[in-house]
């Protein structure tokens, strides 16, 4: 099994799916990195440990084994005094020693590998932190390019709904001066025609062209014209 067993609430595997579906992918990222972080520091601790484990294993391995060493010595010199039970006894001992460095080297070997699995699991770890770390920096950028595009949009929108636009502007300024025009024309017609206006006008028709004058009148105040 492996010596780190990783749990998230994201993973890497899925974190692009889930990142083009998120309203907020940049605090998406932030968490699976905090995440991540956090294993890595205690990946780390623990790798640090299991260095240390190994490290007293293997002496206590080679302990042995120089015991073991010692032992086999000491029989032999005991033999060659012909004192049989005493190499007997080393043997004994020699044989205990053997084991005890056996047993020492297994674990040694064990460890040995579990630091060599751990030391993988952090490569990876490191390297998936900064795989995804860049990911952020691409989507920090995005999101800005987006915030930017918005607010152009809202200008281009506000510009458009108050008339500001350059065409509306000149639209109304060619109404204008073609009312203005239309209007210069009237009076000037009016004033070419005005000496046959100067006949005597019955009271009757008088009153009618008064009328007509006072409704004129009214017209131009309500669309806020002043004399």
């Amino acid at each position: 099994m492996s010596i780190v067993r990783r749990i998230r609430d994201i993973t890497a595997a899925t974190l692009n799916e889930r990142l083009e579906k998120a309203e907020d992918p940049v605090r998406m990222i932030d968490q699976f990195l905090w995440s991540t972080r956090e294993e890595i520091i205690a990946a780390e601790k623990l790798y640090q440990q299991y260095m240390n484990h190994s490290s007293q294993l293997k002496s206590q391995w080679l302990s042995a084994e120089q015991q073991r060493e010692r032992r086999e010595q000491q029989a032999y010199t005991a033999l060659k005094a012909g004192e049989e039970n005493l190499a007997r006894m080393a043997l004994h001992e020699k044989a205990s020693c053997e084991e005890r460095a056996a047993q020492y080297r297994d674990l040694y070997e064990q460890s040995r590998q579990n630091t060599l699995d751990l030391e993988e699991q952090l490569r990876q770890l490191r390297s998936e932190y900064q795989t995804v770390y860049d990911k952020r920096e691409y989507y920090v950028a995005r999101m800005e390019s987006l915030k930017l595009q918005q607010r152009m949009n809202q200008r281009m929108q506000n510009g458009l709904s108050d008339g500001s636009h350059p065409g509306t502007v000149f639209r109304k300024m060619e109404d204008r001066i073609t009312d203005l025009e239309h209007e210069a024309r009237s009076l000037r017609d009016i004033r070419r025609a005005g000496t046959g206006l100067g006949e005597p006008i019955g009271p009757s028709i008088g009153s009618v062209i008064e009328q007509e004058l006072e409704e004129l009148k009214r017209k131009l105040k309500k669309e806020g014209w002043s004399s």
